[in-house]
């Protein structure tokens, strides 16, 4: 008997709290895992900077200020969203407040019809038409009318207050709304100046790391040492992940997409993969120009194994795919996602920007195999020239 049939007729035997249990343990480990994945990043990360010890005071202003300029870019998005939301209600109310007015007004024109309608027979009163008619069966023709007449007014009339009610509601629910969406839009001004203050800051102190960086072999010296941290947060970051691996069987694996990978935004390449950087150092990545605030999606589903500011990076996601691959997305204006977390393909997992102190806004993209780097351009669909996404 083949161990698959085995298998099956294992599970087939388990009955539904036997199988609850064996969910819930999943679940466990799953979380076991994550905490586990979490902590060791946590680890390599304060070993990494208790290492370095060469973290100026100026790096650390810059990296306070773009990580607050994150996490107000990911309130404003929260709130944009809350906006939109509240705008789309109160637009659906508007509508109905109109067609409730609409049918208020059909109903009042119906009930003027009738009265019109008791007008022509006369004005009269009940007992006035039972004794000025003298032929039964138009007594009777009469009390029938008159009783038809004065129901269906009634009936209008009733449907006319219920309408009114109905349509005070709404106006009311409008008012409430307005109010709600007037807070939001106070709240994102606020937001919004509490992010321009830090970006001015955060332009102050960009301005003083240029001054301190204005010889060339001291920028060189800088952009190594960048490089070098990173190296050493990839291979970490491989240790950590070697026991926890990307499985998910409805996924196409990485290796087998060379050339369709979508691109993680829609912009214009500005440094190419093997293009000079600095002195001897060339590009292993490439860098796509963008608007800030645009979004940075996961070019395919895996894992965030690390979702920090690193010094030359900025606010840095990397994902790992399994199989040794993992995408790297820098200079974020806001991460979306945490280590640890599952991203899906296109899924947006951050905001472009300028963090790592960059005077122009883009996403660094680069894609490692086994740690070292591999031309992007060579996994993910062809650019129309210089434009991708």
């Amino acid at each position: 008997m083949s161990s698959l049939r085995i298998l099956l007729i294992c599970v087939l035997g388990l009955g539904p709290a036997a199988v609850g249990m064996a969910a819930e343990s999943t679940a466990d480990g799953q979380r076991e895992q994550l905490d586990a994945l979490r902590e060791r990043i946590s680890g390599l990360r304060a070993a990494m900077e208790s290492k370095s010890g060469e973290k100026t005071v100026l790096s650390r202003q810059l990296q306070d200020s773009e990580q607050e300029i994150g996490r107000f870019a990911r309130r404003l998005r929260v709130l944009d969203g809350r906006l939109e939301r509240q705008r789309q209600r109160l637009h659906e109310l508007q509508r109905e407040h109109l067609a409730q007015r609409d049918a208020l007004e059909m109903q009042r024109r119906a009930l003027a019809r009738q009265t019109r309608a008791a007008y022509a027979m006369g004005r009269q009163e009940r007992l006035k038409i039972l004794l000025n008619q003298q032929d039964p069966a138009t007594v009777g023709r009469a009390m029938v009318y008159y009783d038809y007449l004065n129901r269906a007014r009634a009936e209008k009339i009733r449907q006319i207050r219920g309408q009114m009610e109905r349509l005070a509601e709404t106006e009311r629910v409008i008012r409430d709304e307005e109010r709600k969406l007037a807070q939001l839009h106070e709240e994102q001004v606020r937001e919004l100046a509490a992010m321009q203050h830090s970006q001015d800051q955060r332009r102050a102190v960009v301005a003083m790391l240029t001054r301190e960086l204005n010889d060339q072999s001291e920028q060189l010296d800088r952009l190594q040492s960048d490089e070098r941290e990173l190296q050493t947060l990839l291979d970490g970051i491989g240790q950590a992940l070697a026991d926890i691996p990307v499985e998910d069987p409805q996924q196409v694996d990485f290796a087998g997409l060379r050339g369709k990978l979508p691109w993680p935004a829609t912009g214009r390449i500005v440094n190419r993969f093997g293009s000079p950087k600095l002195g001897s150092l060339v590009w292993d990545g490439v860098m796509i120009a963008a608007p800030e605030g645009r979004e940075v999606r996961a070019v395919h589903h895996g894992r965030v194994a690390f979702a920090d500011w690193l010094r030359g990076f900025g606010l840095l996601l990397i994902v790992d795919h399994g199989d040794g691959y993992m995408t790297l997305y820098g200079h974020n204006q806001s991460l979306f996602k945490e280590a640890g977390d599952w991203v899906g393909v296109n899924e947006p997992v951050a905001l472009v920007g300028s963090s790592g102190g960059r005077e122009k806004a883009g996403v660094y993209f680069g894609i490692r195999y086994q740690g070292r780097p591999v031309d992007p351009a060579k996994w993910c669909r062809r650019p129309t020239g210089s434009k991708v996404g």
